[in-house]
């Protein structure tokens, strides 16, 4: 069984209420219930902060345990060099995502810090974006 880590950054404790017409109406939480269910082969755990911090600490902590994180880093994706040093320290391979196309919109979100850090990036397909992760984590 494939021990998978969800980290999610800062704001995405609000998914349900936060601006519903570009990260849709559901709540992580109850997205993840959905996500566990479609993969009884996997071991999920699932960590939220809105503190770069905690984060750093988070991957610090199952980076060399787990076989595969789930990273939706929010707005510290286009500012943390931090967090994306964190991720080459390392072994556990990353996957990027984001909810929104981040392409289709402002232009300092274009630019990740995370993106060249991770095994690979998935943006725009809403909340299934950690489900595809989710698929190429258990490909490895």
């Amino acid at each position: 069984m494939k021990r998978i880590q969800i980290i999610n950054g800062p704001n995405l404790n609000l998914l349900g209420k936060r601006e519903p017409t570009v990260y849709g109406n559901q709540t992580f939480e109850a997205y993840f219930l959905d996500l566990i269910s479609k993969f009884p082969e996997a071991e999920f755990e699932y960590f939220q902060s809105n503190t770069e911090g905690l984060i750093i600490d988070k991957l610090h902590e199952v980076g060399f345990s787990c076989d595969g994180i789930v990273l939706n880093a929010g707005a510290y994706t286009h500012t943390s060099i931090a967090i994306a040093d964190a991720i080459r320290s390392i072994t556990t391979p990353v996957i990027e995502v984001h909810i929104s196309n981040v392409f289709k919109r402002e232009t300092f979100r274009h630019h990740s810090y995370m993106s060249e850090a991770c095994k690979g990036c998935i943006v725009g397909f809403g909340l299934d974006s950690y489900r595809l992760a989710v698929d190429a984590i258990l490909q490895f």
